[in-house]
């Protein structure tokens, strides 16, 4: 299964002849041939040799989703024209848009995330490092070396700490489902709650990590959903704390203003869903195994219990059947035999006493 993007994914690259999407897509058309075409305008004609196979390239996205089927694209643009590039692939009927761009301003970020609500499209980004399903797909800029396949989700909005995480826990024999970097800016397409929770209905993945950081509130909402409603074990981090307030820390979305989206209160949200915070991403294999081992009686327990009545039913049958007693059964048979002819020697006596009136007279 795996969760947003699979082996049967057909992937659009938009900016695919510039030097950031041409080496990027060849790495993405290396680890899993579902790359379907490439859009940069005024280079439609192109053809371009990826190990064998030949990518078209289009001048607009939707000559490239009507000639080839595509399903998703990702986006390599400049700041400048990224909005526009996630626009476009709405418009061409993409549901499933992933944007790599760093720097597209708020602004405009605003205006693409309500048009794209209108097209009902799936916005991953921008500022993100994209997505892996390792083995199957992968749509973005995150290392395929240090991925392998298993049953971890990891949903995080930090780029290098995911791959620190996916380093850990592959050296540690973890593998994962699907890794979703969903990016840092303030405004921005999928959130933590709406990755957790297609982890949560997602068969394959077994336990899940969320990776967050300082500023705004997304990781106390999807906190506060996970308590009631995420069955599967959890582990965080949450990174900044200790970030002064006021002060941005890296990512655009990554500061603490009016006491609000401080490491202690997502820290406390977390602790309180039942999520098992480390203190560092190194530590996440461990506190896996920890709470692998914990959650996996409680499957296992219902099983005992089903068995032990069973056997103690069928054990107190023969219990029943030996003291029901048949050879006390048997012993009453015997009475008649040992009553009865007792009676018949006694009335011999009297005949014994006839003969010896007769002698005397």
């Amino acid at each position: 299964m795996a969760i947003l993007a699979d082996k049967n994914t057909r992937l659009i690259v938009q900016g695919i002849t510039g030097r950031e999407g041409d080496f990027h897509a060849r790495a993405m058309h290396k680890h899993s041939p579902i790359i379907v075409g490439g859009v940069t305008p005024g280079k439609g004609g192109l053809a371009l040799d990826y190990e064998g196979s030949k990518i078209p390239v289009f001048d607009t996205v939707g000559q490239a989703v009507r000639e080839t089927g595509a399903t998703a694209t990702v986006i390599y643009v400049p700041a400048k024209f990224a909005p526009d590039a996630m626009m476009e692939a709405a418009d061409a009927g993409l549901k499933f848009i992933v944007c790599i761009t760093e720097g597209v301003a708020v602004l405009d970020m605003i205006k693409v995330r309500a048009y794209l609500d209108t097209k009902a499209a799936t916005l991953l980004g921008p500022n993100c490092p994209g997505l892996i399903t390792p083995g199957q797909a992968k749509i973005g800029i995150i290392p395929a070396n240090i991925c392998r396949p298993g049953s971890i989700g990891i949903v995080s909005r930090s780029g290098t700490l995911t791959y620190e995480a996916i380093a850990a826990l592959t050296q540690a024999g973890f593998g994962q489902s699907t890794v979703v970097g969903i990016g840092g800016d303030p405004v921005r397409g999928l959130d933590f709650l709406e990755v957790i929770k297609k982890f949560n209905d997602d068969p394959q993945t077994e336990a899940i990590i969320m990776i967050g950081e300082i500023g705004g509130s997304d990781e106390e909402k999807a906190a506060a959903w996970a308590k009631d409603n995420v069955k599967k074990p959890m582990v965080g981090f949450i990174a900044g704390r200790a970030a002064p307030e006021g002060k941005r820390m890296g990512h655009a979305g990554a500061i603490i203003e009016g006491g609000m989206g401080t490491a202690a209160s997502k820290v406390e949200a977390m602790e309180a869903a039942g999520i098992t915070v480390a203190d560092l991403p190194t530590q996440f294999p461990d506190l896996l195994k920890l709470r692998l081992k914990t959650s996996a009686p409680k499957k296992t327990a219902a099983k005992p219990v089903a068995r032990t009545p069973a056997t103690k039913k069928a054990a107190a049958k023969p219990v029943a059947k030996k003291p029901v007693a048949k050879p006390v059964a048997k012993k009453p048979a015997a009475k008649p035999a040992a009553t009865k002819p007792m009676a018949r020697p006694t009335a011999k006596k009297p005949v014994a006493k006839k003969p010896a009136a007769k002698t005397r007279s």
